[in-house]
């Protein structure tokens, strides 16, 4: 695959004061061309049936935030969600603004923040005070959003959630270079937009802002949003979640890692419908997941490290991904198990994909 520079490039002060290449994780191939970067994903929840105290949870992800790092990891990521039955992460950014006081190099990202819940100067505020801790390392990823219980407790507007969202990519960007004090280490914080339609690429590219949706075939209509809005086509970045976890010993491991993975995905089932007059989705189907097409949503790859480089390597071919993250811990799973995912994705998986 042929890769775009970093995520958020080294512009600014964070540029002043990171290490030359190469830092933990910033490999280049023989030829001198960029790989693409790989990350951890966080989502902190604790389902019910887990005794761990949240408290306990969130110490643990900070660990693994510092381990992932001297492993070789270039981002990590946070997501937002709202009134779940198992606590998962509502303020990312605020865990960002800790992952940055534990860490010194690695990238921080959100994915995502659900931008139409927030006032852009609070957002703005917020992304810079974590750009500052952080010395300019913050990635900020928004989103539409899509659950009617979120839009009600912020008191906003569900139907208003596409034009709000992208109507708060520049005033973020006028924010933080014309008014807000202090302003974030990069002159503008990297903004991406997850997007999954080609409507919504096609928004991305227009507004200038990055893809955090991993497709392929979403390149076409986010390449011409940019040069419709007269900008370079080739400098816009894709990057995104890969919902994949990788196994020494996959058939072995599959009994005890196919729980976790379906209690995951039923509880993004079943929270999507709630306060819409919809039916319940199908349950997931965790052994199906493992073999399905990454273009469509419900599948989740479960394989040695080299088998899931070689599938990403065939799906993807030659599309520009800049970056690539995946989960660290996936329905609640115990310590154990989180620790084993952050080596697996750090030492095998890592190194498998960036050799594509």
């Amino acid at each position: 695959m042929a890769h775009p520079a970093s995520a958020g490039g080294t512009s600014g002060g964070a540029a002043d004061h990171r290490p030359a290449p190469p830092w933990p994780g910033a490999v280049r191939r023989v030829d001198g061309g960029p790989v693409v970067k790989v990350g951890l994903y966080f989502d902190l929840r604790v389902p019910p049936h887990v005794e761990t105290p949240p408290a306990r949870v969130y110490a643990h992800t900070l660990e693994m935030c510092e381990e992932a790092e001297r492993l070789g990891a270039e981002s990590l990521w946070f997501s937002e969600h709202h009134l779940f039955d198992d606590g998962y992460l509502p303020q990312p950014l605020t865990m960002a603004a800790a992952a940055a006081a534990r860490t010194s190099h690695v990238r921080l990202g959100t994915a995502l923040v659900v931008g139409p819940l927030h006032h852009p100067a609070e957002l703005a505020e917020q992304a810079a005070v974590v750009d500052l801790i952080s010395d300019g390392r913050l990635d900020l990823g928004l989103g539409a959003g899509y659950r009617e219980p979120e839009f009600a407790l912020y008191g906003q507007d569900r139907d208003a959630r596409f034009p709000a969202l992208a109507a708060m990519v520049p005033e973020l960007n006028r924010l933080w270079t014309e008014e807000l004090t202090p302003a974030p280490v990069q002159p503008t914080v990297p903004i991406w937009l997850g997007h999954g339609s080609e409507a919504g690429a096609r928004r991305a590219g227009a507004l200038g802002a990055n893809l955090l949706f991993v497709n392929p075939d979403l390149l076409p209509a986010y390449e011409q949003g940019r040069a419709a809005a007269g900008l370079a086509p080739g400098d816009g970045k894709m990057g995104g979640p890969l919902f994949a976890l990788a196994s020494d010993d996959p058939e072995a491991e599959w009994t005890e890692m196919a729980p976790f993975i379906e209690y995951q995905q039923n509880s993004y089932r079943r929270h999507m419908v709630q306060g819409l007059d919809q039916p319940a989705p199908r349950p997931f189907d965790a052994e199906g997941a493992r073999q399905g097409s990454m273009t469509r949503p419900g599948s989740f790859w479960f394989d040695t490290s080299d088998a899931i480089a070689e599938r990403v390597g065939t799906w993807l071919g030659d599309a520009p991904i800049d970056t690539l993250f995946l989960w660290a811990s996936v329905g609640g799973m115990p310590e154990r198990m989180v620790e084993r995912n952050v080596r697996m994705i750090c030492e095998k998986v890592a190194p498998a994909l960036r050799a594509l």
